[in-house]
């Protein structure tokens, strides 16, 4: 939102400059983006001086051309050569000195140097209005009438002031602010002034030889409606100083009528709206809404189909003249040949306008404001402030009584609060006179007042407070955040309970997570075949959970463990050809120990076949043991950022696999399905399970970000080639690493592995990658060959490698 300094200065007295404004404002909450300088024509006319043509004679070598002397104040009159037909001796006009920049109407800007033009010398330029941005006439220069010495910046004969534009961002709640009286409001709680309101005593009915009656069938739509026609007026272009100040903050001129609405619609922030009154059929406005698609052409020419909850005005056959609110139509708008108008000033429901113009895309300045809320009081004064403007600008007179209806009134918001409360909320005791005197610098009234509590009278165009907290936020943003001082102790305070995790948005999370990476979710009987329990030596027969009235032997237990469902899904699909599967479950498993029942949260994973169908580009390969670690990781990561202890493991059921313990308890068991296992449940191929104790991560889940800064000092890579004994693991590597690579060894990481007829058949070769960074500085080839001969010293010592050099 544009505000214009020296429009505001006309309703709030302050002497500040522009940047402690900016200050006081965004200190109340009206945040200040920036500031820019206006120029009611583009280079202020700097350079540009009045001046009197001394002598002009022709030029020697140019028929079109005058050779003048001109006085422009200085001790010389300046030699000027002329190409204007009009140029004469006695004349006062507009000189561009040498040094000065022009900006012609419709072509670049050229700065005015000192020249011979056909051998005579030029020390300036007499100027055509065009050449200087004052309008479009490029018949001959200007000759003005004028008594001002010569010299005189030509600024001030045109009588041009620059301003400065204060860009707001202003928030959606903060509609009462979206004007300069709403702006001027602000500074005057903050300054301890008063607020200059245009008088409109001057406001006068003329006659009422022009009356339209008003009818409002939808009052929800539209609490307040007023209006008052206007007759005999003459549209034409608006004075300068109206459009300079609409210009200023980014609105283009139109004409006298339009823009008086558009100057008290950013002047008092109430939208108004102008119809020719010639075009309101059977002299009656409805306000009303119209069937379901029914079509109505906008100003901009676009023809569009209503809802039904469109509020529209109407005329006396029904005929929608305007959008209410949003946008006027192409047959009732002001146009040259208007001589009588009907003016419209309303407060419409915010709801209705916002769904009306979020349907039909349309954004104005009126219904930017109309769906945010307005102030319904001031309907009536912005009426009579805009007829007396428009019969200044256009002349006419005003033709009818004031048509005011407004059935039901709109109160004001009665908030209780609570002294402690804006302690509490505050983190400061103000006293009580400080905290009335800033409510009522806000129009905020006092009501009920206690020792411990009173009620706040805030007036309907703040539409924004309306609790407690709202009242005592408008104090501190008053009194001032910056005189709240801190305690020696930081605490904070809050409204609202924070919710406790919720464990289905955090399965739901982990679905997501395994589905984007190709994995489908099965769900599984939680009943199964007693001979599981008997014949596998992970399970205990006499843990089994045994069902009383069961259906079939098939389904007399419940299970122990999630694998053998698992299993009996991979085969089914495997038998109809879907070989390549990557499956989970999230289910329950169930025991019985010393009589009592346990029940546990699990999440199982299954993979088998190949890691990807066959395709031109890449060749297939076999599911392997790290593709499922790669995913387990991925889900335990997404919840823990605690550093597991991993155990290898060769127990029943996994030929192989690994153990990942948090606080000593087992929250995952991972691997390769023991092939014995496997055969005897029908499958013929390889398949990696993984189980996870559900319960025991969700327990553990924390939910605090854990993050650092990133480095703006390089990475060094550096790789080595180990040869190392078959029994040797790769955590005992990392673990080498990260004690004796100091504080810059960041990552580690395998990238091949060899055995072979190379080396001895009970050893194996890594070749491993060292990620190696300074937060601090950029390393040096010496700190780095320090820390690598130190990672090396250490592999040899602990683990006996041998560094492939």
């Amino acid at each position: 939102m544009k505000i214009s300094l020296n429009w505001l200065k006309d309703y709030v007295n302050i002497n500040q400059s522009p940047e402690e404004i900016s200050k006081l404002l965004t200190d109340t909450g009206l945040e200040v983006e920036g500031l820019e300088n206006f120029e009611q024509v583009k280079g202020g006319l700097k350079g540009l001086v009045i001046g009197e043509v001394l002598t002009c004679t022709k030029h020697p070598n140019a028929d079109k051309l005058s050779v003048t002397t001109v006085d422009i104040g200085g001790d010389n009159p300046s030699p000027i050569v002329c190409g204007a037909p009009n140029v004469a001796q006695g004349q006062k006009v507009v000189v561009a000195t040498v040094g000065a920049t022009l900006y012609p109407e419709g072509h670049e800007s050229f700065k005015i140097k000192k020249a011979k033009i056909r051998g005579e010398v030029s020390e300036g330029m007499i100027c055509a209005e065009d050449e200087i941005g004052l309008g479009k006439s490029h018949d001959g220069i200007m000759v003005l009438d004028t008594d001002l010495p010569n010299g005189t910046p030509a600024a001030k004969y045109f009588n041009l002031t620059d301003d400065i534009v204060i860009e707001i961002g202003l928030t959606p709640n903060r509609a009462d602010a979206a004007s300069h009286i709403g702006v001027a409001r602000d500074l005057k709680a903050a300054l301890n002034t008063a607020v200059l309101w245009p008088k409109v005593d001057d406001f006068k009915i003329d006659n009422t030889d022009n009356t339209i009656e008003v009818i409002v069938e939808n009052t929800e739509a539209c609490p307040r409606y007023s209006g008052i026609t206007i007759s005999g007026v003459q549209v034409e272009e608006s004075p300068s100083w109206l459009k300079q100040r609409l210009e200023a903050i980014g609105i283009t001129p139109i004409n006298n009528v339009v823009d008086a609405t558009n100057f008290v619609l950013h002047e008092i922030g109430q939208p108004l709206h102008a119809f020719d009154a010639d075009e309101v059929k059977g002299k009656k406005v409805i306000v009303k809404t119209l069937p379901q698609e029914t079509t109505f052409t906008t100003l901009d020419e676009k023809e569009r189909k209503l809802l039904s909850t469109d509020l529209m005005i109407c005329n006396g056959e029904s005929e929608g003249m305007c959008i209410a609110g949003v946008f006027g139509g192409t047959k009732s708008g002001v146009k040259d040949s208007t001589r009588n108008v009907f003016l419209e000033s309303a407060y419409f429901s915010p709801d209705y306008v916002r769904k009306t113009a979020q349907h039909h895309q349309l954004k104005t300045d009126a219904s930017f404001r109309y769906e945010r809320g307005t102030d319904p009081e001031i309907t009536v004064y912005a009426l009579k402030r805009a007829a007396t403007l428009i019969k200044e600008l256009a002349g006419g007179s005003i033709s009818s009584e004031i048509i005011d209806l407004y059935p039901e009134k709109i109160k004001n918001f009665e908030v209780p609060v609570k002294f402690k409360n804006i302690d509490r909320l505050i983190g400061k005791h103000i006293e009580k006179d400080r905290v009335f005197e800033v409510l009522n610098l806000l129009d905020i009234k006092i009501q009920k007042e206690s020792d411990e509590s009173f009620i706040a009278s805030v007036p309907p165009y703040r539409v924004d407070v309306q609790r407690e907290a709202d009242v005592i936020e408008e104090i501190l943003r008053i009194y001032g955040f910056n005189n709240v001082e801190l305690p020696e102790f930081v605490k904070s305070d809050y409204l609202a309970d924070f919710p406790a995790k919720d464990r289905n948005k955090t399965q739901k999370s982990i679905t997501e997570l395994l589905v984007s990476n190709g994995f489908y979710e099965v769900m599984t009987n939680s009943l199964t075949k007693p001979s599981y329990a008997e014949q596998a030596a992970d399970l205990d027969e006499k843990h089994s959970v045994v069902i009383l009235n069961k259906l079939s032997e098939d389904l007399g237990v419940m299970r122990q463990s999630m694998l053998y469902s698992g299993l009996e899904v991979a085969l089914h699909n495997i038998n109809r050809r879907q070989t390549n599967l990557r499956l989970f479950e999230f289910g329950k498993t169930y025991s019985i120990k010393e009589g009592d029942y346990i029940e546990n949260n699990r999440l199982a994973i299954y993979m088998t076949g190949h890691i990807e169908n066959e395709n031109w580009i890449n060749k297939t390969r076999k599911v392997a043991f790290h593709d499922l670690s790669h995913i387990v990781n991925l889900v335990v990561s997404r919840l823990l950022s605690k550093e597991l202890k991993n155990d290898v493991t060769h127990d029943f059921p996994f030929d192989y696999g690994l153990k990942m313990l948090l606080t000593d308890k087992e929250l995952v068991k991972m691997g390769k399905v023991n092939a014995a296992l496997t055969k005897k449940t029908g499958l013929k191929q390889e398949i990696f399970y993984a189980d996870i104790d559900w319960d025991l991560l969700l327990k553990k889940t924390n939910n605090n970000i854990v993050y650092e800064e990133v480095s703006k000092f390089p990475e060094v890579r550096r790789d080595l080639s180990l040869v190392i004994d078959k029994k040797v693991n790769f955590e005992e590597i990392r673990k080498i690493a990260q004690n004796n690579g100091q504080r810059f060894l960041r990552s580690i990481n395998v990238f091949d592995v060899y055995e072979g007829e190379n080396i001895d058949k009970d050893k194996k070769a890594y070749a491993i990658s060292f990620i190696l960074q300074d937060k601090e500085k950029t390393l040096t080839d010496k700190v780095i060959d320090k820390t690598m001969t130190k990672l090396m010293s250490s592999f040899e010592s602990d683990l006996g490698a041998i560094i492939r050099k």
